[in-house]
């Protein structure tokens, strides 16, 4: 059969943007696609270099399309491995994890973006550190950002995870191996044009297409690209990760700010933390306040969502009403292109998690003794 032409779009764009890296180009700037200059930073033009010759510089679509189907089952693997160490989500949710997403299957499958190759990583990742293996999980970490940057959204959970398991002074190697693992990928553009590769390939401040945006369609293009609408997002962003870090994350007794301290000198240890919670919860934040989500974006916590709205206790009858949560968040992604109702619906569902995660993992009520009684003790008749 032949290829859809969806799946060309951006694929064809992918293996021009990495041709010229393969052609000898090592100005970043110079490196572009139908769809214009290459914006990702130096790991994904290695990866699907390696996809470029794989596939017959890039004809074979259709081996390309195996690929990620095999990446696809990889990823679910990888996921079913961190749900089983939690233990939180009912079995028959898998189902809709697998089964029931047609959007999922088409990032992957159908479109091969590479969002979904930047998310496997971070989830293989992820088990290195619930194995704690902190270096290498570090070093899996970079490596998923050096594909795409959405995943700089788990980094504020993950350096606080660093500073409480190892104190300021311990986790610094930990970020250094983050920091050198860029610079090594980097290296072949730093040298060329180091202000091109940095600008183009981490540019934050990068502004969106208003037609493609899946979360803001209810608002005015002209606010939706508004730059004190993206500083309002950002201090929304950072108000967020600062309540939770304060009293979500931190459930020691004494300040945040032991934190810094070597963990053998804090008074109080902290008791066990949820590795899976903090991350997780961490990068629900980021989307939540994204100034825009497109489609292929949906794979940044499409896997996630399951353990955040099982995570919290949860009766037997409250379990319909998340297995909806999920249905309509689904059928909003699916909803192409975005309308009023269903950009609302996101936003309304997305608050429904959030407060369900706030009040859900609220730390427990202090249990006050009762005072000591004032009356004497009764002396007893032998010692009388």
């Amino acid at each position: 059969r032949a290829v859809p032409a969806d799946t060309e779009i951006d694929w064809k764009a992918y293996m021009q943007e990495v041709e010229g890296f393969a052609n000898g180009t090592l100005d970043y700037t110079q490196l572009k696609g139908d769809t214009g200059p290459l914006v990702y930073p130096a790991g994904f033009v290695y990866i699907f270099l390696g996809l470029y010759y794989a596939t017959g510089r890039g004809t074979d679509i259709r081996l390309a399309q195996y690929l990620f189907a095999g990446l696809y089952l990889l990823n679910l693997l990888l996921v079913f491995r961190i749900y089983c160490r939690t233990n939180k989500v009912p079995p028959y949710v898998f189902f809709f994890m697998c089964c029931a997403s047609y959007r999922i299957h088409s990032i992957f499958v159908l479109r091969l973006f590479n969002d979904p190759v930047a998310v496997a990583i971070l989830f293989l990742a992820i088990n290195l550190f619930l194995e704690e293996r902190w270096s290498w999980g570090c070093l899996l970490f970079s490596l998923a950002v050096s594909v795409k940057m959405n995943i700089l959204l788990f980094a504020p959970g993950l350096l606080f995870l660093l500073l409480q398991r190892f104190g300021l002074l311990g986790c610094i190697p930990k970020l250094c191996i983050c920091a050198l693992l860029q610079v090594i990928l980097g290296l072949p553009f730093l040298l060329v044009n180091p202000v091109g590769y940095l600008t183009r390939s981490f540019d934050l401040g990068r502004q969106f297409q208003f037609k493609w945006t899946v979360n803001w369609r209810f608002l005015p293009e002209e606010l939706f690209q508004n730059r004190v609408f993206h500083a309002t997002l950002l201090l929304a962003h950072l108000a967020g990760l600062g309540l939770f870090a304060l009293h979500r994350w931190h459930r020691s007794k004494e300040s945040i700010l032991a934190l810094l301290k070597d963990p053998a000198e804090r008074k109080h240890p902290s008791p066990p933390l949820t590795i899976v919670f903090v991350l997780f919860s961490s990068n629900f934040l980021g989307v939540c306040c994204s100034r825009s989500l497109h489609y292929q974006f949906y794979v940044w916590y499409f896997h996630t969502l399951p353990y955040l709205l099982w995570c919290t206790p949860t009766a037997k009858l409250a379990h319909m009403p998340k297995v909806l949560l999920l249905g309509v968040i689904e059928l909003c992604w699916n909803t192409y292109p975005s309308t009023v109702c269903s950009s609302l619906s996101l936003h309304i569902c997305h608050g429904l998690v959030l407060l369900q995660l706030w009040y859900g993992t609220a730390p427990p009520p202090a249990l006050h003794t009762p005072p000591p009684s004032r009356k004497p003790a009764a002396i007893p008749k032998k010692a009388q």
